[in-house]
């Protein structure tokens, strides 16, 4: 499975509404919308995680700033963590393709259905 690819027009990268993001196969939620940040690559970008088990991490084969991630719960790839990256020093920066899907505030309850 690959992580990360790029296939232009990203429908993530620029959307900043409300809400959380969860994975595009089990419906597991990954991130909030308060914990992504503008960024220069072509993928949205996040600080951390809703919950502690949320992703899973395995380390990158040789990158070792870098990690490789996967939703807690299916397995999923969704994409990487590049340690020490984020917008705050010793701040972690997430990114992802295809692998989320959006779930606007008011609706997180319809994100729960894989739980």
């Amino acid at each position: 499975m690959s992580f990360c690819s790029f296939f232009g027009g990203e429908v993530f990268q620029n959307h900043f509404e409300p809400g959380i993001y969860v994975c595009a196969k089990c419906g597991y939620e990954l991130f909030s919308s308060r914990s992504k940040y503008a960024h220069s690559s072509p993928w949205p970008a996040f600080t951390e995680t809703i919950h502690a088990d949320s992703v899973a991490k395995r380390p990158e084969h040789n990158r070792s700033e870098a990690l490789k991630v996967s939703c807690g719960k299916c397995g999923n790839g969704l994409g990487h963590e590049f340690l020490n990256d984020g917008p705050k020093p010793g701040q972690s920066r997430f990114i992802f393709s295809s692998s989320l899907k959006f779930v606007p505030k008011g609706k997180e309850t319809s994100a729960s259905q894989g739980r």
